[in-house]
């Protein structure tokens, strides 16, 4: 589904002051020996300043005792409640780091952000007449052009996180405070827009919230996605990755430009490299139309998974400087 730009704030004060803390840390050290960065690396993570701790690289050097100042590599697994990491790696067999670097890729295009984590409680009318976008994967409240939508099942889903014995998109509502029901399967809201935002916005850091997005992300895209990879014997991050993207970008099933109408022209090779190309290529035709994208950011979005592939990153582990490289370029 497709989501917005949100406006960022500007980090600009916070990295001059870092940038001023490691100028005068490179002084003391001098002195003092090596210096213990964690604390300021720790600090630029938690405040989602990744730019900055990327640019955060100054070499300390003395002729007798040479020293590098570096970044702590990035927690992965931190990204994820351990109920969820532990659901996702049963049931796809992906770790935490491959997790989150597939989530990098699919909020590039989505969000221009590689911080994905920020967006469990995004909530706007985009204006595409599919009610909400709400979240890290684009749920629809639906409407003319989504009459299936998936932002219910996220309701429901939330609904029996909180421990409903009989789970229902009007019982969560009612738990949110929120003014809304379902007809003809499309959840109205009637509430006001800043109001039913508000509300969605709030729920960023609920921890039922984050947990019924991704049961609701997998039970409609994800486990399509992986039983298909599976299925033609591919087991690979990069192959599952490509496929969720398609899905939740362009629907997983049903129509010739899902996931489903892709797969069925992208041929029978049983080597993953010459399926995924032809794959790559089949997407790349439609995926500026009807909506999905605003031209060209559709066709960049796949060379992000097709450039992994010719580089070899099919495992999507200690990929760090790749997965900056393909993202390295501008959402229009």
């Amino acid at each position: 589904m497709k989501m917005t730009n949100e406006k960022r704030s500007n980090p600009g004060g916070r990295f001059t002051a870092i940038l001023l803390s490691f100028a005068l840390l490179g002084s003391i050290a001098a002195f003092s020996g090596p210096v213990q960065t964690k604390a300021y690396a720790e600090y630029v993570a938690d405040n989602g300043d990744t730019e900055a701790i990327e640019a955060l690289t100054p070499v300390l050097e003395n002729e007798a005792n040479p020293q590098q100042i570096v970044p702590l590599a990035e927690d992965h697994d931190s990204k994820f409640s351990p109920q969820t990491l532990q659901f996702l790696k049963t049931n796809t067999g992906l770790d935490g780091e491959q997790w989150n670097n597939i989530m990098k890729l699919v909020n590039k295009p989505e969000q221009d952000d590689l911080n994905w984590t920020k967006f469990y409680g995004y909530c706007e009318n985009i204006g595409d007449d599919r009610g909400y976008t709400i979240g890290i994967f684009g749920a629809t409240t639906g409407g003319p052009n989504d009459q299936g939508p998936d932002g219910p099942e996220l309701f429901k889903e939330y609904d029996r996180a909180k421990g409903a014995s009989n789970p229902s998109v009007e019982g969560a509502l009612k738990r949110l405070g929120i003014n809304g029901k379902m007809k003809n399967g499309i959840l109205v809201i009637s509430d006001s827009d800043s109001k039913f935002v508000k509300k969605i916005n709030s729920l960023q850091n609920d921890s039922a919230w984050r947990e019924a997005m991704w049961r609701t992300f997998y039970n409609v895209y994800i486990k399509y996605s992986v039983d298909q990879a599976k299925k033609r014997g591919f087991t690979s991050a990069l192959t599952i990755g490509s496929f969720v993207d398609t899905a939740l970008n362009q629907g997983a099933t049903g129509g010739s430009n899902s996931l489903q109408g892709l797969l069925s022209r992208s041929g029978s090779s049983k080597d993953e490299k010459t399926f995924m190309t032809k794959f790559y290529a089949e997407r790349t035709k439609v995926v500026d139309t009807n909506q999905y994208n605003t031209p060209p950011n559709g066709k960049n979005r796949v060379k992000q998974w097709s450039s992994l592939l010719s580089m070899g990153e099919t495992d999507l582990k200690n990929a760090d400087a790749a997965i900056k490289k393909v993202t390295n370029w501008q959402l229009k």
